[in-house]
């Protein structure tokens, strides 16, 4: 059992191993490889092509993956579900590729969306399938008794269909006195060779029997066998003699198969067995031994194939005579090959130029022509010509050569090109003849610059575009010929932004392609531009211009921000809310505000609740993000109310982002518990009950200094108007950027002083007093919730404002 195993294992490490060198090989170069061993049942997987192209699974079926042509289509195909290649039919490796060390199977996929065709290859192993056969199994040798010790007698060698290792055989003798093996190696193969060790007796054996064995290196090694049958032979003193030792005859091409050419004759004086003689060519190839057939018996040799004198005009063949001991000698056949009128002449036409200036004149040499017939004699004899009511004629320069000339006026303008026919004629019976055509385009001057089918492009690429992506394509057409219309394009240098634009984008010179040199962001930039020169490829050369504008298409890619509540390291929660007990339906908690940085209807945003502690107590404004009282708040509800708001954009697919949202519910008289657990959780110091101290001494001082900096700026003020009574309205805003009417709310509702910064100073005494921002003390924020008045006619920057306000002034209490 070990002896078997091992083998079998060491197969298939080395097939695995090859099979990673290929697919290592399929990473690194621009064609696919797979490797797999022959015989494999059908449906055996090969490789995943679409894995390997770097195209996801669920664009498999999009971008119609598919095989478009191999070398030999019936045995692969791509699964278009999974994208796998696997085999069609059973694979024998001997049957596709007989004795080629290398079996390959081509194919070319295609994927659309876009268009792009890849190439690959399945490299088909050899598996030792095929054991070493001798053809035929038995060798059958004549030997004479009198065959001195150390002759040789070569034996036909043994054929593995296998390649490679599998292929190389050794060859074994069965133990015996007389005989031995000698393998030597040649170009061709092994050369085996029967060597007679002892002298042969006749009388005391006269037939050996031996068995040679002969094994592969595949594995597991196979063997094969076969009989060697050795007769020996009395002493015959007579070898066969031919009637001529040289017999010479002659034959017409085209003749039938099975035409006798030749009768051979040898005797022998010998009797018996050794006076009967038998036939067989020797020293022959195998493309002669498969025109000629030769009788063994009678010595008749019959056309067998196809005779061609334009290959061969004479066969010389070697026939071998051979009588029953063994004993041979050889004669000359010689056959002559007769010609037939069976080829037409060929026409040769080696051309100076394909093309010619109009303004070429007469006589100008346009090619050199050479007439052959591979026929002999009058059969092999041409003549030439042209068609009539053409400006050109064939001058003779030498036997069977001749050349082509201009004889008259071109005009680009009326005829653009020439098909000259040549027709050459043999003087055989029947004539056969050939014709030539020569195509020869009449050149134009460079008179027409470049034109582009528009003056301006408009092209559309989407943001996040791979680099290399071709973003659109220009092309210009020039009327004229050659190399005045090749036209060549180029991008000239600007700007997008401080950038060069050919940072951005290059253009193929041959074919108008642009490519993206980069991926564009449309958050960036939208759109730019740059002018495209077509050029033609005359001296000097002409050219024009073109505009490509280039929009940057958005997509869904950035995900909604939201921008109140704001999120806080140092706060439990995103953002928190005081709602009055007794609020009526309908009443405004707060708003979520986000933004999108994409645009169009990605940039589109609903607001959803996803989660809360009462869902029925609020509601959320699916397009505003206004959150609202659902029903009348009652004494009875949750002190603390904890909303989950979802902000989704339009896009396809959707991002989201989720902001949370504290509520406490709370009368006029007290804060609520919540909130002062939040503010004093337990586990501090007594030293933080000093908190509320030390702020309301802060605000305390503040207040101070804002009064002293408002009668200073009212005695400063005024000393100004005294002295100029047409003193220009002049308005400062304290509180720059933004809005300015903000109104308080109380606990039940109540609209209260809005809440302004603002100092007028006029020449008009009626405008000339000052508006105070009224302050609001610790008593106030433990009750009121700053809100806006009518937040429905802000803008969300405005409702932002205000609501980050009155959050902002809530945390800082905490703090």
């Amino acid at each position: 059992m070990g002896t078997t195993t091992k083998p079998g294992w060491q197969c298939v490490r080395q097939q695995l191993f090859l099979f990673l060198f290929y697919s290592l090989q399929c990473l690194t170069s621009g064609t696919i490889r797979y490797s797999v061993p022959e015989e494999l049942d059908r449906g055996s997987l090969v490789g995943n092509v679409a894995n390997d192209l770097g195209i996801p699974l669920k664009d498999v079926v999009a971008q119609r993956l598919r095989i478009t042509s191999t070398t030999k289509t019936r045995f692969l195909n791509i699964n278009l579900q999974t994208g796998d290649l696997y085999l069609t039919e059973r694979i024998d490796r001997e049957e596709l590729c007989d004795k080629t060390p290398s079996c390959i199977l081509t194919f070319e996929a295609v994927v659309e969306n876009p268009l792009q065709v890849f190439s690959g290859e399945v490299e088909i192993q050899d598996v030792n399938d095929n054991p070493p056969v001798f053809l035929p199994d038995e060798i059958k040798l004549i030997i004479s008794e009198t065959t001195f010790p150390g002759s040789r007698f070569p034996l036909g060698q043994a054929e593995d269909p296998d390649v490679g290792v599998n292929s190389l055989l050794d060859y074994d003798l069965n133990l015996n006195e007389y005989f031995s093996l000698i393998v030597t190696d040649s170009e061709s193969g092994h050369f085996i060779e029967l060597v007679l060790n002892n002298s042969l007796d006749y009388e005391k054996q006269s037939d050996h029997f031996l068995t040679i064995t002969v094994k592969d290196n595949g594995i597991p090694r196979r063997s094969g066998t076969s009989q060697i049958h050795i007769s020996v032979v009395d002493v015959n003193d007579n070898k066969p003699a031919f009637s001529q030792a040289v017999y010479k005859t002659s034959i017409k091409e085209g003749s039938p198969k099975g035409t006798l050419l030749v009768k051979v004759n040898a005797t022998d004086r010998d009797g018996a067995a050794y006076g009967q003689v038998r036939y067989a060519f020797k020293k022959i190839s195998e493309t002669t031994r498969s025109v000629f057939k030769l009788d063994p018996v009678s010595g008749e040799i019959r056309l067998e194939g196809i005779l061609d004198y334009e290959e061969t005009k004479r066969f010389e063949i070697t026939v071998e005579a051979k009588d029953g001991g063994g004993l041979t000698t050889q004669c000359r056949v010689i056959i002559d090959i007769l010609d037939d009128n069976d080829n037409a002449p060929q026409i040769t036409v080696s051309s100076v130029s394909d093309d010619i200036s109009e303004d070429s004149i007469p006589g100008t040499v346009i090619a050199f022509i050479n007439i052959a017939d591979l026929d002999s004699e009058g059969n092999g004899e041409t003549s030439c010509h042209l068609q009539e009511y053409i400006p050109f004629k064939l001058t003779t320069s030498y036997r069977n050569y001749y050349t082509l000339e201009l004889n008259g006026s071109l005009d680009r303008e009326k005829v653009p090109e020439y098909n000259i026919t040549i027709t050459a004629i043999d003087k055989g019976s029947p004539p056969l003849s050939t014709r030539k055509t020569i195509f020869l385009k009449i050149t134009d001057i460079n008179d027409n610059p470049p034109t582009f089918s528009k003056v301006i492009y408009n092209a559309y690429v989407r943001e996040n575009n791979p680099p290399g992506y071709i973003i659109h394509t220009v092309e210009a057409r020039d009327a004229d010929w050659n190399q005045n219309a090749r036209v060549t394009y180029s991008i000239f240098p600007g700007y997008v932004g401080e950038s060069l634009v050919s940072t951005f984008v290059s253009i193929n010179p041959d074919n108008g392609n642009i490519y993206a040199l980069r991926s564009f962001d449309y958050e960036a930039f939208r759109e730019f531009s740059l002018v495209v020169k077509a050029m033609d490829g005359a001296s000097p050369p002409l050219s024009a211009n073109a505009t490509v504008n280039i929009f940057i298409q958005d997509e869904n890619d950035n995900s909604p921000k939201i921008l109140y509540p704001m999120s806080s390291e140092e706060a439990t929660t995103v953002g928190i809310e005081i709602v009055p007990f007794l609020a009526e339906t309908n009443y405004l908690v707060t708003k979520v505000v986000a933004v999108d940085a994409d645009s169009g209807q990605n940039a589109w945003l609903s607001y959803q609740m996803v989660k809360a502690t009462d869902p029925s107590l609020f509601n959320v404004g699916y397009h505003t993000g206004e959150i609202r009282t659902s029903r009348p708040i009652q004494t009875k509800e949750h002190v603390k109310q904890i909303l989950h708001i979802i902000v989704k954009d339009n896009g396809q697919p959707s991002l989201s982002s989720t902001a949370t949202v504290t509520v406490f519910v709370s009368d006029s008289d007290s804060f609520p518990q919540p909130l002062l657990d939040a503010i004093n959780p337990a586990g501090k110091k007594d030293s933080d009950s000093n908190l509320t101290l030390y702020l309301l001494i802060s605000v305390i001082c503040v207040s101070a200094l804002f009064l002293c900096f408002i009668i200073i700026l009212i005695i400063i003020r005024f000393q100004r108007w005294r002295q100029s009574s047409l003193l220009k309205p002049t308005f400062i805003d304290y509180n720059p950027g933004h809005p300015t009417d903000y109104n308080e709310t109380d606990q039940v509702g109540h609209s209260q002083k809005p809440f302004t910064q603002k100092v007028y100073l006029t020449s008009d005494s009626g405008r000339s007093e000052f508006q105070f921002a009224k302050h609001y003390g610790l008593d106030t924020m433990r009750g009121k919730a700053i809100t806006v008045t009518n937040r429905s006619e802000l803008n969300p920057e405005d409702t932002f404002y205000a609501e980050t306000n009155a959050a902002s002034q809530v945390r800082s209490f905490i703090k």
